[in-house]
C-alpha cells in the first residue's frame, strides 16, 4: 500500500473495533476502502442496529462534505482497515485526476439512491394502505354492529377526497382488503368482514 501515491498521501489505517467516527459527531471527511471491512450501525430507539458491512471499493461518510451534515451513523472497523480520507477539496482534486476512482463513486451514488428511491416508494405504498384503512375502520367504527355495510361508490369518492388520492387507487386498495378477507364487496355495497385484521392494517402506518 506504501507504494500507491494515493494512500501516501490520504491514506490511514485504523485498528479492528476501532471507530472511525460516531453518529451526531460534525465531519468533514468521507471515507474510501482500501482493504478491511466497515461496519456501520445506528442507534434506534435507544439500540444499536447494524446497517452495512462495507468492503474494499466501497464508500462512506460522502455527507460530510456533499451536504456537511452531522454524522447519521456510526463507522467501526471490523478488522485492521485501510482508508483513504478526503475533505472537499482534497476529494475534488482526486476525482479530477483520478477519472476511474470518479465514475465507481458516481456509479455507487446512483444506485444508493435507486435504492433510496425504491424504499421511499414501498413506505409511501404501505403508509397509503394504512392510512384508506384507517379511514375505512373510522366510517365503519360510527355504525352500528349490524350495520357494518357502507355504499362503495361514497366509501371510494370521501377517502379519494380526503387523502387527496385517484379513486382508481382506493379502489384498487379496496380489492385488496377483500383478497385478505377483510371486507367483502357486491354491487355497490362494502362490507366490513373482519374489524381486527382492518384495525391492525390502520395501526401499521405508526411502525
Amino acid at each position: 500500500m506504501a507504494e500507491n501515491p494515493l494512500f501516501e498521501k490520504y491514506g490511514q489505517t485504523t485498528e479492528a473495533g476501532k471507530a472511525i467516527f460516531h453518529e451526531g459527531e460534525t465531519g468533514d471527511r468521507m471515507f474510501i476502502i482500501q482493504s478491511g471491512r466497515v461496519r456501520i450501525s445506528k442507534m434506534i430507539d435507544g439500540r444499536e442496529h447494524e446497517l452495512a458491512i462495507l468492503e474494499k471499493g466501497d464508500f462512506f461518510g460522502e455527507m460530510a462534505i456533499v451536504s456537511r451534515i452531522n454524522r447519521t451513523a456510526t463507522a467501526t472497523a471490523v478488522n485492521a482497515t485501510q482508508l483513504l480520507a478526503f475533505d472537499r477539496q482534497g476529494f475534488t482534486g482526486m476525482i479530477e485526476k483520478n477519472a476511474k476512482i470518479a465514475l465507481n463513486v458516481i456509479d455507487k451514488l446512483c444506485r444508493r439512491l435507486e435504492n433510496a428511491n425504491s424504499q421511499i416508494q414501498l413506505m409511501f405504498q404501505r403508509n397509503q394502505r394504512s392510512l384508506i384503512a384507517l379511514n375505512l375502520y373510522s366510517k365503519f367504527g360510527d355504525r352500528p354492529a349490524n350495520e357494518q355495510h357502507l355504499p362503495l361508490d361514497k366509501v371510494v369518492e370521501q377517502i379519494s377526497l380526503n387523502l387527496e388520492t385517484p379513486g382508481k387507487l382506493v379502489s384498487s386498495y379496496l380489492e385488496g382488503f377483500v383478497a385478505a378477507d377483510i371486507l367483502s364487496i357486491k354491487g355497490n355495497v362494502v362490507r366490513l368482514i373482519d374489524r381486527k385484521k382492518l384495525s391492525r392494517l390502520a395501526e401499521m402506518g405508526d411502525k
